[in-house]
């Protein structure tokens, strides 16, 4: 074979090499264009879905707004379910854009709705109730007197619904309080909503029960935001899975598969107390569990 066929059959080998590598290129250019479309319609859908998120929480926030107006007897039960419900918006309002976090928003959102279904159908009841009163009441103050206990006793029979994710093996948390106190030498606690006279913040919750979730000893995150936005407590930092959480505290706990009610005590950062409001978060892992707030004077 000459030096001319030669060099014309590895002109040609490298002509079907590049064709190759060509081919491999553009099929590694449209798979990446593909992986980045779909990854960018993702994150277009979670925006999407956290917005409608925020839209139904913001709208349940006005309707009590309108119901705590309308009656005041109900205020402090309507009240406590709206600044839920405003914890929770400013909570997800620094949540990432992940179908966990919003799957975890969703289910609170379902609980809280379920809630304001049941306070606003007892507030229509309530008025209903106090309607009959005006117009039925006599100038006797022995009857009057019965209705205002019975007004006080329908009030006292109304429970704070749980917020239990069903057929879910994870740890679930309702009743998130937190009041001011006030600690006497003798241990006697004495609430009070002055952060001058507060000597510590005491933070309570209720650990529902949820025979998905295996007994044993569990710990939890309190996460206590105070109104500059410093955190109280330990102000400790943990990584999970890449994500650092700061917290205020560690509650640990033997869980037996019951409701278990906890309450847990943190200091102010220097001399006092701040006033103003208070935001606290408790999250199992990196996952928030409930969010809840309250305002010292």
């Amino acid at each position: 074979m000459s030096m001319e066929n030669k060099q014309q059959n590895k002109n040609s080998g490298l002509k079907i090499i590049l064709v190759i590598v060509m081919i491999i290129l553009l099929g590694t250019l449209f798979f990446t264009y593909n992986l980045y479309n779909d990854s960018h319609d993702i994150q277009e859908q979670l925006t999407e879905e956290k917005a409608l998120v925020f839209k139904d929480l913001n709208n349940m926030a006005k309707q009590y707004d309108l119901a705590i107006n309308e009656n005041e007897i109900a205020n402090n039960k309507l009240t406590e379910a709206r600044d839920r419900i405003e914890g929770l918006i400013d909570s997800l309002k620094i949540s990432e854009n992940n179908v966990r976090s919003l799957w975890r928003y969703k289910n609170q959102l379902l609980v809280l709705q379920d809630e304001m279904k049941e306070l606003l159908t007892e507030n229509e009841a309530l008025k209903v109730e106090n309607s009959f009163l005006s117009s039925t009441l006599d100038s006797t103050k022995v009857k009057l007197k019965d209705r205002i206990i019975l007004n006080d006793s329908l009030l006292t029979k109304n429970t704070e619904l749980a917020a239990i994710v069903k057929d879910a093996a994870v740890l679930s948390t309702v009743a998130l309080k937190g009041i001011g106190v006030i600690v006497r030498s003798s241990g006697k606690l004495i609430p009070t909503e002055r952060a001058g006279r507060a000597d510590k913040l005491k933070i309570c919750f209720t650990v529902t029960k949820n025979k998905l979730v295996n007994s044993g000893n569990k710990e939890i995150f309190v996460q206590i935001l105070d109104p500059k936005n410093n955190i109280l407590g330990l102000n400790n930092q943990i990584k999970f899975e890449g994500k650092v959480l700061n917290y205020s505290m560690i509650s640990k706990f033997n869980y037996d598969n019951e409701n278990l009610d906890i309450c847990e005590f943190v200091g102010p950062r220097g001399k006092n107390f701040e006033k103003g409001r208070y935001v606290i978060n408790v999250y199992e892992q990196d996952i928030l569990m409930s969010s809840s707030q309250f305002t010292l004077k």
